[in-house]
């Protein structure tokens, strides 16, 4: 393993750590923020108030010395609310912009399907583009910068369905579970203790660099003909033999899911400490990819069927690649002995 994989590996650790002396619990939720983190991608929560989402995501941006925002999303919320305005100043006579609270490097968008159309499309192009546009003039947004949004699967009345367009640009959709008694009794004696002070243990430049190192991350062709398969089969049931599944599903996931599954996946090893990709980092993430992407029929409404049972079914219907990786050879060293071995052969 090189120097670097050790390195960046050390100081995931030390992310996690500190988040975790803050944060009890929710293991799974804190794994695939820091790959939404590493991947560049952004993240659809959902899961009933109070279980440490925003607590998680703030305590993150204090370990990588990162800027937090947070927005409560309301009916009566309006673009300029989130991506800023244009001020008079009456003392000048010249106008200046107020850039919102989408400037940050990890923002949270509390329950945001309680927001109208326009503020979504605000939001879509901010995820998309990593920039706004404020009276014709363009504004980056920070970098790095992930979205993670919120919904209460509780609550619907007042609530406005999410365009099918936003819903896919997120990268997974996370659902997050109740802790366990052992896990709640943590909570209770950390909260009523003494203070907790969350150290700054990395900086943005050095987490710019492990997204850097997760695009190298090696991904072999038969991992990526997997996750083809496997979004194709949202699409066409019938030809990965499962065409009783069709009839449950009006359409399946975009080329979007592809990549995700291929830039989590690397995210995922890089995580667990290797330079390239196994069949497990990218089957761990696939219900997380693949569940809000695909849009139920009436019949399956009705029937009670769930993305998540598709997915499983599609999982257990569409093999991983025969023989798991357990190492790689380099482009640069195939190159190299590509050569040897002709010689050797015609001699």
């Amino acid at each position: 393993m090189s120097t670097s994989s050790v390195h960046s590996g050390e100081l995931m650790e030390k992310i996690l750590y500190e988040v975790k002396r803050m944060v009890v619990g929710q293991d799974q939720f804190l794994e695939r923020v820091m790959v939404a983190l590493l991947a560049q991608g952004h993240l659809l929560v959902e899961g009933v108030p109070g279980l440490a989402k925003t607590l998680t995501v703030k305590t993150l941006a204090q370990a990588i010395q990162g800027s937090f925002k947070r927005i409560q999303f309301t009916p009566d919320l309006v673009p300029a609310d989130l991506v800023g305005t244009r001020i008079y100043n009456q003392k000048t006579g010249e106008f200046s912009t107020s850039l919102g609270p989408v400037f940050a490097n990890l923002l949270l968008a509390d329950e945001i399907n309680r927001a109208p159309a326009k503020v979504q499309s605000a939001l879509l192009e901010v995820m998309q583009e990593r920039q706004v546009t404020i009276a014709g003039e363009s504004h980056a947004v920070p970098s790095p910068f992930v979205v993670m949004a919120t919904q209460n699967p509780i609550e619907t009345e007042g609530t406005y369905a999410l365009p099918e367009a936003q819903v896919d640009r997120f990268m997974m959709k996370v659902l997050v579970d109740y802790p366990s008694d052992e896990e709640e009794a943590v909570i209770v004696e950390r909260v009523i203790g003494a203070p907790i002070h969350i150290g700054a243990v990395a900086n943005l430049e050095q987490l710019a660099a492990l997204q850097k190192e997760c695009r190298a991350v090696y991904l072999d062709p038969s991992l990526v003909q997997y996750a083809v398969r496997l979004v194709s089969a949202t699409r066409t049931p019938e030809k990965h033999g499962i065409k009783d599944m069709a009839r449950f599903i009006t359409y399946g996931a975009s080329p979007r899911a592809t990549i995700g599954l291929a830039e989590g996946a690397r995210a995922l090893a890089l995580m667990r400490g290797r330079r390239y990709a196994l069949p497990e980092d990218m089957k761990d993430l696939v219900p997380d990819v693949l569940r809000h992407r695909i849009a139920l029929s009436y019949e399956a409404l009705s029937e009670g069927i769930t993305p998540d049972s598709i997915v499983s079914s599609i999982m257990a219907k569409v093999a991983p690649p025969a023989k798991p990786i357990s190492h790689y050879e380099s482009p640069a060293s195939a190159a190299v002995a590509a050569p040897a071995s002709t010689e050797a052969a015609s001699a």
